[in-house]
């Protein structure tokens, strides 16, 4: 852990989602994920069978060693956030990968988990030899300031890049960090 995460805070890198609790952990953070209006790929409310199947997805993308989860918990041991590193699997990429799901529960929002999150994603992505990380965010969303603010870099945007459950279209943002 650096200055910047919370006392109170332990950060894990799993390689395997075998640990009962951390699978409901992790599926209760993705709904409230959904709940809240996040842009994570699926829609409000979500179906408790996409959920398991998300993880599930995980679980195996964990095994194939270019999929890697970090999770943050609190004192309790609860999960209370997590993100995912998808390293770029192509022979022109090997020094790339991609940042996915940032997640943290909105009670525990504006403390300083999805910094301390990021912060160790970046240094197992240092750690892998990866030099170029990149990830997309929902236009306008609490996400797109808070990349600007720990400075990632804005590349551009992408029209009409998620349809939601009301059927309108919102831009996403793509942003990037050397390493």
């Amino acid at each position: 852990m650096d200055t910047h995460t919370p006392p109170s805070l332990a950060i894990a890198r799993l390689d395997r989602l075998d640990d009962p609790q951390v699978r409901a952990d992790l599926e209760s953070l993705l709904t409230d994920a959904v709940a809240s209006g996040a842009s994570v790929g699926f829609h409000h409310p979500l179906d408790p069978a996409r959920n398991t199947a998300f993880w599930d997805g995980v679980a195996a993308a964990l095994a194939t060693g270019h999929h890697h989860l970090l999770i943050a918990r609190d004192e309790s041991g609860r999960v209370i956030g997590s993100v995912q590193l998808a390293l770029c699997a192509k022979q022109n990429g090997p020094h790339r990968a991609e940042v996915q799901k940032l997640l943290v529960l909105t009670d525990q929002r504006g403390r300083g988990v999805a910094r301390a999150l990021m912060e160790a994603l970046e240094d197992v992505a240092r750690g892998l030899g990866r030099s170029l990380l990149q990830l997309d965010t929902r236009a306008g969303d609490y996400g797109e300031p808070f990349y600007s603010r720990t400075g990632w870099t804005r590349a551009g945007l992408l029209p009409a890049h998620t349809l939601e459950a009301d059927g309108s279209y919102h831009d996403a943002v793509i942003f990037y960090r050397r390493l």
